[in-house]
């Protein structure tokens, strides 16, 4: 079982916690982690983007000259894409990107992030994060108390407004639940600061 330091808000070790193997100690596949985030990406893709093609572009309904005997190339409409302000070829139209990946892999990419983040010795464990005022210079404090990396994701058992609007104004810094990690959220941190009931609540849903 991986052990690491339990700390408290001012940043001293107020003990140890034991983490799961089943969740924390598992061994890492990169190309379960590889799979995970490229459909994060993909699925966070607006997809609108939209060009015209020659049939949707405006004019161009009569052709330009005869067929035969001007000396030029044969033309069909100003609007053919060769001409400056014709359509768009294979223009791009609104799509979606989403797709789905096997459970178990989401859940195996998950576990391999975590152990990632406890191998790497990015994992900082606090027994509580309670703040006195929602303010962005409390939480400041608080990360610069733990050593907290520039990104850094922090990880809290549930929705706590206080926590949620300290850290909207810190450059870097995110928020996230038990039940909103994601993979690449885990992997795009520095510092992967989680309080000792969400390591609980963690274990209780992916061991």
């Amino acid at each position: 079982m991986p052990k690491v330091a339990l700390y408290d808000i001012t940043g001293s070790q107020v003990g140890d916690i034991e983490l799961s193997d089943a969740v924390f100690g598992v061994e890492v596949n990169n190309h379960v982690m590889y799979e995970a985030v490229k459909n994060y990406l993909a699925n966070q893709r607006q997809g609108t983007q939209s060009a015209k093609t020659r049939a949707e572009v405006r004019g161009g309904g009569k052709k330009p000259w005869r067929q035969k005997g001007t000396g030029r190339a044969r033309q069909g409409s100003i609007r053919a894409p060769q001409w400056k302000g014709g359509g768009i070829v294979f223009a791009p139209k609104p799509r979606d990107y989403s797709y789905s990946i096997p459970k178990k892999v989401k859940r195996l990419a998950l576990k391999s992030a975590l152990s990632s983040k406890v191998q790497d010795k990015e994992i900082i464990v606090v027994d509580k994060l309670a703040l006195e005022q929602p303010k962005t210079k409390e939480m400041v404090k608080v990360l610069k108390n733990l050593n907290s990396a520039k990104k850094t994701l922090v990880v809290i058992p549930e929705r706590d407004e206080a926590v949620v609007r300290a850290s909207a104004n810190i450059p870097g810094v995110k928020t996230a639940y038990v039940n909103t990690i994601n993979v690449y959220d885990i992997l795009n941190c520095d510092s992967f600061l989680i309080t000792k009931e969400a390591v609980n609540k963690v274990e209780e849903v992916y061991a």
